[in-house]
Order: structure tokens, then C-alpha cells, then sequence
């Protein structure tokens, strides 16, 4: 019996985990939920008959494509986000309720973020409710029971040496117009720091779905982010 427990152990841990997964999941409260819709109705519907408001309606939200909703009006930014590749899945949304210039810095969506995990979990399981398979979308996932990324909210960004973020600043202009033009690819002159340091890092985490913007991320340091971030601010 003493040598089946090493055989048995990544079982039994398999099995903690999945335990642990099914308390986080039994904890969502959909109730709470619709409590917690309250701050989002102001701009968005959802449920029977639900319309499009200032935003798009949340019906069928898990796994639909960024800005892929008949008639709702979609800010330039969350159109390209869309056309990079973004899907709004449990960890997507999870990241933009928690602050949505996390994934979309030029969202027209003027809302600070709800930063508490637990609220975001609760409204996540209310709209998850209003899926067309309710079934099929995962009670909780990795990003909800283990929140290990570094906090992507605006006072976590850095002073930078603006000099130096000129230096850097010669792989952007390949791409990005040093004019400040917005033909294709966005502009980034004139960024708030906290909005270019916030997108940068969420590219770094794989949050963001551009393939060549999380390749050049990785390669950054965070001096150097912090360099970028302060270059650009006063550029116009």
C-alpha cells in the first residue's frame, strides 16, 4: 500500500484542486449579480427583449467577438480590438470589468472598473445566465481562482526617463506615425502615462491578443516601459 502513494498523489492533488475550483464556483451568487447589473444599466441591456444602448446588449456576451453586435456603435479602439483577435470569454471579461483600459485603451466606455473579485465573479455569473449554452461556459477558470498578474490599475505606473524613451521610441514609429497620424494603426502620441504603461502590460500578460505588440512587450523592462510612457505623453 506504502508504494501505490506516490502513484496516487498527482490524484489526490488533482482532486484538491478540483475541489477547490467547485468551492470558488459554488460561491458565485448570480443574485448579487443582477444587483451588482445595476451600475452597468445605464448603458447596456440585457435579458428578454433586451436592445442596444449606449452600449451593445450583453445577450450571449460569453465567447462573442469584440464589437461584433448588429446596430450597437463601437468606439475606432474597440473595432480594432475586435479585428486583433479579442473574444469576450470568462478571462477577458473578467480582465475588462476590472479596469477596461486593460484590454481597450481608447474604449468610449467611461467606467473606472470594478476591482473587487468577488463582484466581478457574482456579475459574471448573472450575464452567464443570458448565454445561448449556459452549460458549457466554465463555473470559474484560472484567472478567477488565481489572480497572479500584477495589478493593471492607472497608480500602478512608473516615473520613466523621457530621453531615454525617445531612444527606445525608433522600433514604434516602424508601426505607429511619429506625426500622430491614425491611418491603419493607432496613434499613441499624447497618451496619459498610465494608459500606455496599463496597455503594455497587458500585452506583456497576453491579455491583449495582438501577436506582434505582445512580442515587442516582452522584450520591454519595466524602466523601460516607464521610459516609453513618458516620451509620448508630451508628444502631440
Amino acid at each position: 500500500m506504502r508504494d501505490m502513494i506516490p502513484a496516487l498523489l498527482p490524484a489526490v492533488l488533482a482532486l484538491g484542486f478540483l475541489s477547490e475550483a467547485a468551492s470558488v464556483a459554488s460561491a458565485q451568487d448570480a443574485v448579487r449579480g443582477e444587483r451588482l447589473f445595476n451600475a452597468c444599466l445605464s448603458c447596456h441591456d440585457v435579458g428578454e427583449d433586451a436592445k442596444n444602448r449606449i452600449g451593445p446588449h450583453l445577450n450571449g456576451v460569453f465567447d462573442r467577438k469584440a464589437a461584433s453586435v448588429d446596430g450597437a456603435t463601437y468606439s475606432k479602439a474597440m473595432k480594432r480590438a475586435g479585428a486583433d483577435g479579442l473574444r469576450w470569454t470568462l478571462d477577458t471579461l473578467n480582465i475588462y470589468i476590472e479596469n477596461p483600459k486593460n484590454l481597450v485603451s481608447g474604449t468610449r466606455m467611461n467606467y473606472r472598473g470594478m476591482r473587487k473579485e468577488k463582484d466581478r465573479s457574482d456579475l459574471l455569473a448573472y450575464l452567464r445566465q443570458f448565454s445561448v449554452s449556459p452549460a458549457n461556459i466554465p463555473e470559474a477558470s484560472a484567472s478567477l481562482l488565481q489572480q497572479d498578474a500584477p495589478s493593471l490599475h492607472e497608480e500602478t505606473y512608473l516615473d520613466g526617463d523621457a530621453e531615454y524613451g525617445e531612444y527606445l521610441s525608433g522600433e514604434c514609429t516602424s508601426c505607429h506615425q511619429s506625426s500622430g497620424a491614425d491611418k491603419g494603426i493607432p496613434s499613441i502620441t499624447g497618451w496619459p502615462q498610465p494608459d500606455f504603461v496599463i496597455a503594455l502590460r497587458a500585452y506583456q500578460k497576453g491579455h491583449r491578443p495582438h501577436p506582434v505588440m505582445q512580442m515587442i512587450a516582452k522584450r520591454l523592462s519595466e524602466e523601460e516601459i516607464a521610459a516609453l510612457a513618458a516620451y509620448y505623453k508630451d508628444q502631440n
